[in-house]
C-alpha cells in the first residue's frame, strides 16, 4: 500500500502466473505489464479503480486503495 505496508509478498518460490488481458488479475496488472521483457523489472503504481476500487478486498487491502507492486517479468509464453 501507499502508506508502505505489505500484504502480499512473492519473493520467493514458484512465480505467479497468469493470462496476461484474461481478466485473472486486477486490471492495473493487465495494463502495466504490457510492453515488459523477460528479465524486465518494474513498479506498478496502481489506482483503486484499476484495483478493488470502493469495496477493497478486507481485511488487507482498505477501500479506495492505490497499490504499489515491485514486479519482475521472469518467464512469458
Amino acid at each position: 500500500l501507499t502508506n508502505g505496508k505489505v500484504f502480499d509478498k512473492n519473493t520467493k518460490g514458484k512465480p505467479f502466473w497468469f493470462r496476461l488481458g484474461a481478466g485473472e488479475v486486477i486490471k492495473g496488472w493487465d495494463v502495466g505489464i504490457v510492453g515488459m521483457k523477460k528479465g524486465g523489472e518494474r513498479r506498478l503504481t496502481i489506482p483503486a479503480a484499476m484495483a478493488y476500487g470502493k469495496r477493497g478486498a478486507p481485511p488487507d487491502i482498505p477501500p479506495n486503495a492505490t497499490l504499489v507492486f515491485d514486479i519482475r517479468l521472469v518467464e512469458f509464453k
